[in-house]
């Protein structure tokens, strides 16, 4: 235990309640993690120690603060309260109904689930399913689900750019529409779109006192300055054209949208698991903050813009940096792919619990495949990234499936798609014939088309099978990952948390939160010219009892 304390000095005095100071390491890492409560860091006879209740005076002089006093101590630094509820930005909170700046994001495939999203809602967080890459059947089942359970928690669904399915992101808007689904978050998304403009101009109108009232709200998720750019500023005056002749809205509608942003509250995704552009957060975070400032400027919005950040978020650390840097609320996605209530399998989540920081690399996506982007994925017990990368390679270099050197092709029908490329075919047209029956009309004239939406049919499933936990496919696992989760595991070895079983969705926000409190308070002591330490501000996870614990305090 340390014997003596370096600071820069009495800032006040402390007068004590019924309890005396106590003094050492372990009561200020206690006095720290109370985070209801201040922590007043005293000298006692030359050692360090932390009151509890009582009072304090700071400013006071420095003769009188400094004087031996069996009733009062020398204070050396102050720390307010800090509940988890009380980061981030509060009119987020406020227009969400929440009690935490935290979003669970959304996976696609269902990972982000009902059960998760429920979850969530009832914990004062906010969760949105996971709907990308599920049949509008699916979808439609999901939100009937939701609707029925929440009430009125909240809740939301993920709209993702589908630039090669444009009819099925327009039927996805039509089906939230339908159900009045009034929270998005929009994800993925190179340029703006007809339905995504369509969503959020429906139902805008005035209210008596003038107001206008927008009933479909959208969070972009978004990693490049020109995107957010256009999520911040209103929809453009050409889209709101196309949607007037096609008489979808009305021009009221159209002549409110001129005044109200795309979106008004945008998360910032740095580094992550699945769509990414791997940007650097400490980077990405004050750049969008800095754009919203000057678009809120430029337009005069009547309503507050709010930036949120994900990507890389696993530790108590990184969520406080996010708060610090100016985050409205802080988004995971890879740790929650690792809960239990996640719609994956149990080999996934035994698989994601082993990774490391650097077991992630990226492959080309299932859904923009043609175009080339790339989502990150785990590539630890997998060799789906190698053979991601090797059609999108082959791809590239032929214009049809009978232009590959028949080595390659016994290859990818003896490896990859364990039948005939014709037979895989027949399996693909049927997929696409329900979904976008425009894309097996144009693979029928398209030899190179035809190629990529069998290969596109392989990465698809390949997410498929991880989440049913299909045996036989295990070496073909597509799994979205981000490093941020080999750092959740990294600060969770040792603890309870470390087994896959007890990894559950509000138990591990929870943690994340509380932490980021208590890392807070220890930087607060820090900024003070006081040295501890790095052990005394360290957060170790608790079980949600405790935590629930301390928090009703």
């Amino acid at each position: 235990m340390n014997k003596s304390i370096e600071s820069a000095g009495t800032i006040g005095r402390w007068t004590k309640s019924e309890l005396p100071p106590e003094t050492g390491n372990r009561a200020i890492k206690t006095a720290i993690h109370r985070i209801t409560e201040p922590v007043y860091l005293l000298d006692v006879g030359g050692s360090p120690g932390v009151g509890r209740g009582g009072s304090a005076v700071i400013g006071a002089p420095r003769s009188e603060a400094s004087a031996p006093d069996p009733e009062h101590w020398p204070l050396l630094a102050y720390v307010p309260p800090l509940h988890p509820q009380d980061l981030g930005d509060p009119h987020f909170k406020q227009s969400h109904n929440l009690r935490y700046p935290y979003v669970v994001g959304a996976m696609a495939n269902g990972i982000t689930s009902v059960k998760m999203v429920e979850k969530a809602g009832r914990a004062g967080m906010i969760g949105f399913f996971g709907a990308a890459g599920l049949s509008l059947d699916e979808i439609e089942a999901a939100v009937i689900h939701l609707q029925q359970r929440m009430g009125r928690l909240p809740y939301g669904f993920n709209l993702i750019h589908s630039p090669n399915e444009p009819d099925l992101e327009k039927a996805t808007v039509d089906l939230y529409l339908k159900h009045d689904v009034r929270l998005v978050s929009a994800s993925a998304y190179l340029d703006l779109t007809l339905p995504l403009v369509y969503y959020r101009v429906k139902g805008l109108k005035r209210d008596d006192s003038g107001h206008i009232q927008c009933p479909n709200k959208i969070i972009a998720k978004i990693s490049r300055i020109e995107v957010a750019r256009k999520f911040f500023s209103p929809p453009p005056e050409k889209l709101l054209q196309q949607l007037l002749d096609r008489r979808l809205i009305t021009p009221e509608e159209a002549a409110l949208a001129g005044t109200i942003p795309l979106a008004d509250i945008m998360t910032a995704e740095a580094d992550s698991g699945g769509h990414t552009d791997n940007q650097p957060a400490i980077a990405l975070l004050p750049t969008i903050l800095a754009l919203r400032d000057e678009m809120a400027a430029k337009f005069s919005y009547d309503r507050p813009l709010c930036v949120g950040l994900g990507g890389g978020i696993a530790t108590p650390d990184s969520a406080a940096a996010a708060f610090a840097l100016g985050a409205g609320y802080i988004l995971t996605g890879s740790v929650n792919q690792a809960c239990v209530e996640a719609g994956t399998s149990e080999a996934v989540r035994c698989m994601l619990v082993e990774a490391g920081q650097a077991d992630v690399t990226m492959a080309p996506a299932a859904d923009m495949f043609e175009m080339g982007v790339k989502v990150q994925v785990l590539k630890r017990g997998t060799m789906f990234p190698l053979r991601a990368a090797r059609l999108y390679d082959l791809y590239s270099h032929y214009d049809a499936f009978t232009d590959i050197p028949q080595k390659d092709k016994t290859i990818l029908e003896r490896d990859f798609f364990r039948k005939s490329f014709e037979e895989e075919w027949e399996n693909t047209k049927a997929y696409f014939h329900s979904r976008d029956p425009q894309q097996v009309s144009r693979a029928g004239n398209d030899p190179k088309h035809k190629m990529a939406l069998v290969f596109r049919s392989y990465l698809g499933r390949s997410s498929n099978w991880a989440n049913r936990g299909e045996p036989t496919r295990q070496i073909d696992y597509q799994i979205w990952c981000g490093p941020a989760m080999g750092a959740f595991n990294q600060w969770v070895k040792g603890s309870f948390l470390e087994k896959p079983e007890n990894r559950q969705t509000v138990t591990v926000a929870l943690n994340l939160l509380l932490g980021a409190s208590v890392a807070t308070r220890f930087n607060w002591l820090r900024s003070q010219r006081i040295a501890l330490p790095a052990h005394v501000g360290k957060f170790s996870p608790l079980p949600l009892d405790d935590i629930h614990l301390l928090l009703e305090k």
